[in-house]
C-alpha cells in the first residue's frame, strides 16, 4: 500500500522509465560495485574479503587498495625472483575461453542462419509452430540438456554404439571431454539465441527484392550475398552478441563436456572463489572478464548508432 501511494506521486512516463533503471541498479550497478570492493580487499590471515579499506590511526585515515589482485592476473614472480609478465594461467584461460567463445559464435551463425532463413521464409501459420520448436528446448533444465549430451557422446553412448552397429568403427572413438564436445555442448545450447534475432531481423525484409534480383539475372547465391547478408547484418551481430558474451564466461558446459585441458575463465573464477577461497583475485578475474565482453558491446553500440543516425543529404 505504501508502494501505491509513492507511485502515484511519480509521473507515470517517469515511472515506466525509472523501473528498468532501478532493475539495472540492483542486478547490475550494485553488484558489479560490491566485486571491486572486494577485488581491492586484502584477505591477509583473516580471510575477511568485506575487511575495511580505511583504517584510522593516530588521527590519520588510511585507505588501504590492494592491487596486486590485477598485476598477478597478467604476471608473476619467476624462479629468480624477477616479474615474468604476460605468461599467467589466467591469461591462457582467458584466451582459452575466447577462442572457443569465438568458434562457438561462427558454428551458431553457421547452423542458425539457415534455421532463421527457413523459418522466415515459411507460410505466416507455419512460423508460431516452427519458433516453438526452436524454443522447446528451453523447457527442460539446462543442466539436464547438457547431461543428455555426456549420454550420446560417451564411448558407451547412443552415437558410439550407433557407429559400431554401422560398422563405421570397430571400437569407441574418443568423443567426451574432448574439444569437440564442448564446442558441440555450447553450439547446441546456444544456437537458439542466434536463431532468434536472425529471424527477427529476416522476417522484416522485403523478399521482393531478392525476386528483383533473379529478374536482373543475378544467381540465387549473389542475391542472397548482395542483398540478404547486408540487410540482415544487424540481426547477425545481435545474434552473435547474444553467443558470443555468455559462452566467454561458461562454466557448466567446459565442465561437464570438456576436458581437463580446457581452462576456461569461468572454471578459473569457480577455483579462485570456492577452492582457493581467495575471493578478491576471483572478483578481480570477474571483473577484468566483464571489461572484455563491454569492449564487443561498446562496439555494437557504436555500430548501431552509426547505423541509426539521419544520413545527410
Amino acid at each position: 500500500m505504501h508502494f501505491l501511494k509513492w507511485a502515484r506521486l511519480i509521473p507515470g512516463a517517469r515511472f515506466v522509465i525509472g523501473v528498468p533503471y532501478l532493475w539495472l541498479v540492483l542486478f547490475f550497478v550494485a553488484p558489479f560495485l560490491i566485486l571491486v570492493r572486494i577485488s581491492v580487499t586484502d584477505m591477509g590471515n583473516g580471510v575477511d574479503p568485506f575487511a575495511p579499506l580505511l583504517t584510522a590511526a593516530d588521527g590519520v585515515w588510511h585507505i588501504l587498495l590492494k592491487y596486486h589482485n590485477y598485476l598477478s592476473i597478467v604476471g608473476e614472480p619467476g624462479d629468480d625472483g624477477v616479474m615474468v609478465w604476460g605468461q599467467t594461467i589466467y591469461i591462457e584461460a582467458y584466451i582459452t575461453s575466447v577462442k572457443y567463445a569465438f568458434w562457438t559464435t561462427v558454428l551458431c551463425l553457421f547452423i542458425g542462419y539457415p534455421f532463421a532463413y527457413f523459418i522466415a521464409r515459411a507460410k505466416a501459420s507455419l512460423q508460431p509452430a516452427l519458433l516453438m520448436l526452436v524454443m522447446l528446448p528451453f523447457w527442460t533444465s539446462f543442466l539436464l540438456r547438457v547431461y543428455a549430451w555426456k549420454g550420446i557422446l560417451a564411448d558407451q553412448g547412443v552415437l558410439n554404439n550407433l557407429l559400431m552397429w554401422a560398422g563405421i568403427t570397430s571400437e569407441p572413438i574418443q568423443m567426451l571431454y574432448t574439444d569437440v564436445s564442448m564446442l558441440v555442448g555450447m553450439t547446441y545450447v546456444y544456437c537458439p539465441f542466434m536463431i532468434l534475432p536472425l529471424y527477427a531481423n529476416l522476417t522484416k525484409m522485403d523478399f521482393r527484392l531478392l525476386e528483383a534480383a533473379h529478374d536482373l539475372g543475378a544467381s540465387p547465391w549473389h542475391a542472397f550475398w548482395l542483398i540478404t547478408v547486408p540487410l540482415s547484418k544487424a540481426g547477425i551481430i545481435a545474434g552473435s552478441m547474444l553467443v558470443f558474451i555468455p559462452s566467454v564466461g561458461e562454466f557448466v558446459i567446459p565442465s561437464l563436456l570438456g576436458g581437463a585441458e580446457n581452462l576456461m575463465i569461468g572454471r578459473v573464477v569457480w577455483d579462485e572463489m570456492f577452492s582457493s577461497n581467495n575471493w578478491p583475485r576471483a572478483s578481480a578475474l570477474a571483473i577484468v572478464m566483464i571489461l572484455f565482453i563491454l569492449i564487443p558491446m561498446a562496439i555494437y553500440n557504436r555500430y548501431s548508432d552509426a547505423s541509426n543516425a539521419p544520413k545527410e543529404a
